[in-house]
């Protein structure tokens, strides 16, 4: 089957935290036969800030953010047997799904991809008349990229036919261990874009942390960072490209996750930095959300802080060969239940399942 995915960047990792995640699940794909055209927009300076070039697996179609370009974009969909439009492209996005979504065929099998759940359904009960909320009853799928049965019951329950989350894991060919790298040597590191309802966590989780200890080096990478005071032992280095994610996981002692507010209100979310910690062997100190325990042991496979005090305490106790130790558990653990393969499995069932159900409909 071929599948026509608009999405924000395949190309690149610049404000585009689902980059990973729709390399890992993509590619899988590929691997199972799938033919793969992603349309991505020029915007946001992410074409200038690419961490690959177009890969061998998926053609790469980067449009101009125009009224002409979208009109291109959103006729190619009539060519696909399987038309997605992912959350938060950035331009054009409701006309976006309008589009493609009129253009698919009959028989094509229509899916939105939500990358973030918690915001776009807040997004929908505060506007009744939303695009997407009217699309839903004609959507075949929702797929979500976390969530759990707090975000399934609210989709269907605003109209969507069904939804299933499918959760970020790990590419072990692209995070694995690797050597550390002294650029990012540190205690504890943080990699994060500066986002409005993640800020006040990471004062917080990891600049709380920081100012309790100010013998210990802290390290933050992201992009916005560069305006926001922090205490003299937090050093800021910027965009941290994907190339350089096993070196940043696995030089520190410790790596922080953080969940956004609304990410943590819901759970069932584990960002895709918790699977590429893991995946090259990090220690894992993370904030508290519901279903971790699906994902990672705590204590064994990760450590966890219900605030910046605790983090300090857990930094403070935490001897190199117990994080090793950690990081070790949790990279088993990752490569045994979550990786890419396995969500790519799932979509290809569910594909293939939905493809069934269309044909016997039309049949009969």
């Amino acid at each position: 089957m071929r599948i026509a995915f608009y999405g924000s960047s395949l190309l690149s990792s610049y404000w585009n935290g689902a980059a990973t995640y729709y390399r890992g699940m993509l590619h899988d794909l590929a691997r199972r036969g799938y033919r793969i055209t992603f349309y991505e927009p020029d915007a946001f300076g992410r074409q200038q800030h690419r961490d690959i070039e177009p890969p061998r697996w998926a053609e790469v179609q980067v449009w101009p953010p125009t009224q002409d370009g979208l009109r291109a974009v959103t006729a190619e969909a009539a060519q696909a047997d399987v038309v997605v439009k992912a959350s938060g492209v950035g331009v054009f996005d409701d006309a976006l799904l309008r589009g493609v979504m009129a253009a698919a065929r009959p028989d094509a099998i229509r899916i939105f991809w939500d990358v973030d759940a918690p915001a776009t359904l807040a997004e929908l009960r505060a506007a009744p008349d939303h695009p997407l909320r009217r699309a839903l009853p004609s959507l075949d799928l929702v797929l979500t990229y976390g969530g759990g049965p707090p975000v399934v019951e609210a989709y269907e329950s605003l109209g969507a036919r069904r939804c299933v989350p499918v959760y970020n894991a790990l590419d072990p060919e692209t995070h694995h261990p690797v050597p550390p790298d002294p650029r990012f040597a540190a205690d504890l590191s943080f990699l994060g874009n500066r986002l409005p309802d993640r800020e006040a966590r990471v004062e917080e989780f990891f600049l709380r942390a920081a100012a309790a200890l100010p013998e210990r080096r802290f390290l933050i990478g992201g992009n916005g960072w560069e305006t926001k005071a922090m205490p003299a032992n937090v050093r800021h280095l910027g965009h941290v490209y994907t190339r350089d994610h096993n070196a940043f996981n696995v030089t520190p002692i410790a790596i922080l996750n953080i969940a956004r507010d609304s990410m943590a209100a819901i759970g069932f979310s584990p960002a895709t930095r918790v699977f590429e910690a893991a995946g090259a062997g990090a220690c894992l100190i993370t904030d508290v959300w519901e279903g971790l325990d699906l994902f990672l042991a705590e204590g064994k496979e990760v450590l966890v802080a219900r605030d910046g005090r605790e983090v300090a305490e857990l930094l403070r106790d935490l001897a190199p060969d117990r994080a090793r130790s950690i990081g070790a558990a949790a990279r088993a653990r990752i490569l045994a239940e979550h990786t890419y393969a396995r969500r790519g499995a799932q979509v290809d069932a569910l594909l293939r399942a939905e493809a069934v159900r269309r044909r016997e409909g039309a049949s009969a």
